[in-house]
């Protein structure tokens, strides 16, 4: 499906709304407060989503109370904990700021990676959610020491071995992920880029050098001067390289796009092989980032090649006919006006 309109009309936020249905949070924003409309109260997303193969339509419904609550439900039932939700209906957001995936902080590296391994696995899902709340837990207790400087080993202790517990966990598939995901980019970058570049991707995390218990006893008297957890899974990071030299040091603007979209197609292709079928596209303003012929390849790889769904956004309602008519594949575009 493509989606025209000036900037500003509301694009974004169509595909915004898709994402909520599939994650139950939005792709940008950190909190929900940032996508109530200015004056509302709340807000709610409803859609009806067919993923493909033998699953029925499904009536996923998102909504914010007035209060801060936010409620998810599916088939008219709500979830408890919406971790369940999460991998049920995948997709593979793209938008102009994924630039920072390669460009910005491991934090931005570590969402991308976090983002498709929850997709694929709840275990994994859950063992980060409670290391990022013992590690808080824990960060807390390091900087209530500031003042008494008196630290409960035997807590520390219990932090210690629970962090290891949960990020053991995530350490072992993380690197498991890794060996899947790099000749999957190295492909798709030679196939984008249309050149013979060395692309690599090399997984650095603290427990490469030791484990996660050690390294946390090691430094705990760092830990207790800078107040905080200086070792663990939440400062692994990837590191991009072309032809051995730092990507994101000499790489050209055309390079650092097809390594985003080779990274994305990786991800596409990685959820399509484990689920089943093929997860959503989610493509916003993506004909400025590309030519018009990788454009092409793009599209002829999730829709024709895969039989994906793709929602794309575009100000040139031409440009995005074109685009979609090339395929010979079933397609609609609507065209938001100044009052949507």
């Amino acid at each position: 499906m493509g989606i025209c309109g000036s900037n500003g009309i509301g694009k974004t936020n169509l595909l915004d709304a898709i994402h909520y249905l599939c994650f139950t949070k939005s792709y940008f924003g950190k909190t929900d407060s940032q996508h109530v409309l200015n004056g509302a109260q709340g807000f709610r997303i409803s859609g009806k989503i067919n993923a493909g193969g033998p699953r029925h339509e499904t009536e996923l419904v998102c909504i914010l109370r007035e209060t801060g609550k936010k409620e998810f439900l599916i088939d008219g039932e709500a979830y408890e904990k919406f971790a369940r939700h999460i991998g049920k209906f995948p997709c593979v957001f793209i938008a102009p700021d994924d630039v920072q995936i390669i460009t910005g902080t491991s934090e931005e590296r570590r969402r991308f990676t976090d983002a498709l391994l929850c997709q694929l696995d709840a275990q994994y899902l859950q063992h980060l959610i409670n290391y990022n709340k013992i590690l808080q837990q824990r960060n807390g207790y390091l900087k209530s020491l500031a003042a008494s400087k008196m630290a409960d080993s035997q807590l520390l202790d219990v932090y210690d071995r629970q962090l290891t517990v949960h990020g053991n966990y995530v350490f072992e598939q993380r690197t498991l992920f890794l060996k899947q995901l790099v000749p999957l980019v190295k492909s798709f970058y030679e196939k984008i880029a249309g050149v013979n570049e060395e692309v690599n991707i090399v997984y650095e995390s603290p427990l490469l050098t030791a484990s996660l218990e050690v390294l946390l006893k090691q430094y705990r008297d760092k830990d207790l001067l800078l107040q905080r957890t200086t070792q663990g899974i939440h400062r692994d990071d990837l590191q991009f390289s072309l032809n051995d030299q730092s990507f994101k040091s000499i790489a050209s603007q055309g390079q650092r796009k097809s390594l985003l979209f080779a990274l994305k197609l990786a991800e596409f292709d990685i959820l399509k092989e484990n689920k089943g079928f093929a997860p959503f596209l989610l493509l916003d303003d993506v004909f400025e980032k590309l030519d018009r012929q990788r454009m092409h390849n793009l599209l002829n790889w999730v829709c024709v090649k895969n039989s994906g769904q793709v929602f794309i956004t575009d100000t040139h309602k031409d440009r995005l006919e074109t685009a979609l008519s090339d395929l010979a594949q079933p397609f609609q575009v609507i065209e938001l006006g100044s009052n949507f």
